[in-house]
C-alpha cells in the first residue's frame, strides 16, 4: 500500500479541446505546445510541485497517446517518486471496468480507488488547460483555517465577460453563499478558475451520492458544488490576483502566447522562484542571419532565423528563411517558412511547411473589411505550395496540401 500523503492533485487532462480544431486533432489539448518551450499541462504541474504536492494522477481520454509520452514517468517535474509521483489515469483502470469518463466529476469518481491509496486529507482538482502560476499550498492553509469543505480559487473578471465563467457571491468572510454556472445575468464578477481545494472525506460522500443520482450530468460546475451548497456545506473563495488564461480557443491561445513579449503582461517565465518545468529535446542554440531582422519576439533552440520576424513567439527548430516575413504569429515546432513567404497573425503547427511566395494571414488594418479578419491556423504537417494565399480566420487541416 501506498504510503500517507497529505495532498494528491487530480489533473483533469481529457478533454477534447474542439473549440482549437486542427491543434487537437491528434493531440489532447494539454499536450498543445505553448510559448516557445512548453506545453499548457506544464503550468499545473509545475504549480504542484513547487506548491510542494508530490503526488498527481493526471486523468486522460481524448487523443492520450502523445501526452502520455510527454508525461512520462515525470522526471522533468520531479515527479519520478517511489511514494507518489505522477500517474497517468485512463478510463479503462477505473472502478467498475472500462468506461468512458462521462463528467468532470465522474472522472475523480472513477478514480477513488487511487486516492484512497494514499490516504489523503484533501484533494486539489485542476484544470489541465490553463496558463497560470499559483501557490496551491497557500490556498491549502486558507481551506484548512476556514475549517472548509470546499475551497474554490476566484478571479475576478470584467463584469462583460462573468456570463462565461461559473459565478460565485460571498460574504465579508469570503464564504460562498450562491454559485451560478454561467448566469445570463451575474449577480457578482467573482469567477471560478476551475482550481478546488476539497477535504477528501466530503468530497468522496458527494462523488458517490452524485453518481447515484439519475440524470445527472456528473459534473462539478452543475451538480457537486450546487449539492455541497444546498447541504449548507462551509465553502469559501480563494481570491486569486496574477495572470490566468484560458486557452479554450483559437484566438485565446494566440493571445496567451503572444502575453510572453508583452512587457504590460504580468507573465514572468524567467523567475527562477516559481519556474516552469517542460521536457524538452535537446536542440543547438538558435541561429540569426546577418541579413535577419527580428525585433519584440521570442526565438527558442535549434531555430535558423534568415528572414524578419516581428512580435512573434518562434518554438524550436523552425526555419524561416531570407527573404520570409513572420508578424504577430506563433510557429510551432519544426515548421518551414520559406524564402518571400508571409505569415501575419497566424497559428503555424508542427512541422508544417510554408513555401516560397505563399502568404498566410493578414494584417488586420490591410483589410478592406476589418469584420472578415481571424486568425489563420495551418495544420500540423500541412504544407501550403509556392504562391497560394490562406485568408484570414481560414483553418488548414494537418497533413493537408493547399
Amino acid at each position: 500500500m501506498a504510503r500517507k500523503s497529505n495532498v494528491v492533485a487530480m489533473l483533469l487532462a481529457g478533454g477534447q479541446g474542439s473549440r482549437l480544431g486542427v491543434l487537437t486533432k491528434n493531440i489532447a489539448k494539454p499536450a498543445v505546445p505553448y510559448g516557445g518551450k512548453y506545453r499548457i499541462i506544464d503550468f499545473p504541474l509545475s504549480n504542484c510541485v513547487n506548491s510542494g504536492i508530490y503526488t498527481v494522477g493526471v486523468l486522460t481520454q481524448y487523443q492520450p497517446l502523445e501526452l502520455n509520452d510527454y508525461l512520462g514517468n515525470g522526471q522533468p517535474w520531479d515527479l519520478d517518486r517511489q511514494n507518489g509521483g505522477v500517474h497517468v489515469l485512463s478510463p479503462y483502470e477505473a472502478i467498475g471496468g472500462a468506461e468512458w469518463y462521462k463528467g468532470t466529476a465522474n472522472a475523480i469518481y472513477q478514480n477513488i480507488n487511487f486516492i484512497e491509496k494514499y490516504d489523503p486529507e484533501y484533494v486539489v482538482v485542476l484544470s489541465g488547460d490553463h496558463i497560470y502560476k499559483m501557490n496551491y499550498a497557500k490556498m491549502i492553509d486558507f481551506h484548512k483555517k476556514n475549517d472548509a469543505a470546499c475551497t474554490i480559487a476566484v478571479l475576478e473578471v470584467p463584469w462583460e465577460e462573468a456570463s462565461r465563467f461559473g459565478i460565485l457571491a460571498t460574504d465579508d468572510t469570503d464564504r460562498i453563499y450562491e454559485f451560478a454556472e454561467k448566469p445570463a445575468e451575474p449577480k457578482s464578477n467573482k469567477a471560478s478558475m476551475g482550481v478546488y481545494v476539497f477535504s477528501w472525506d466530503k468530497l468522496k460522500a458527494y462523488l458517490i451520492q452524485d453518481e447515484n443520482t439519475e440524470g445527472s450530468a456528473n459534473d462539478f460546475g452543475k451538480n457537486i458544488i450546487p449539492a455541497m451548497l444546498e447541504a449548507n456545506e462551509k465553502m469559501f473563495a480563494f481570491p486569486f490576483k496574477g495572470y490566468w488564461k484560458d486557452v479554450g480557443t483559437i484566438d485565446s491561445l494566440w493571445e496567451a502566447n503572444l502575453d510572453i513579449i508583452n512587457p504590460n503582461v504580468d507573465l514572468d517565465l524567467s523567475d527562477k522562484s516559481w519556474r516552469i518545468y517542460s521536457r524538452n529535446p535537446m536542440s543547438p542554440p538558435h541561429y540569426i542571419g546577418p541579413n535577419a531582422i527580428v525585433e519584440n519576439s521570442s526565438i527558442s533552440e535549434g531555430c535558423e532565423i534568415e528572414g524578419n520576424v516581428d512580435y512573434s513567439v518562434i518554438f524550436s527548430d523552425v526555419t524561416i528563411e531570407d527573404g520570409a516575413d513572420v508578424r504577430y504569429s506563433v510557429i510551432m515546432p519544426g515548421a518551414t517558412i520559406k524564402k518571400g513567404a508571409k505569415v501575419y497573425y497566424s497559428i503555424v503547427a508542427e512541422n508544417a511547411v510554408i513555401e516560397e511566395d505563399a502568404k498566410i494571414g493578414e494584417i488586420p488594418e490591410h483589410l478592406e473589411n476589418p469584420e472578415s479578419w481571424g486568425i489563420s491556423v495551418i495544420g500540423s504537417d500541412a504544407i501550403i505550395t509556392n504562391g497560394k494565399e490562406v485568408k484570414p480566420g481560414v483553418m488548414i487541416k494537418s497533413g493537408e496540401e493547399v
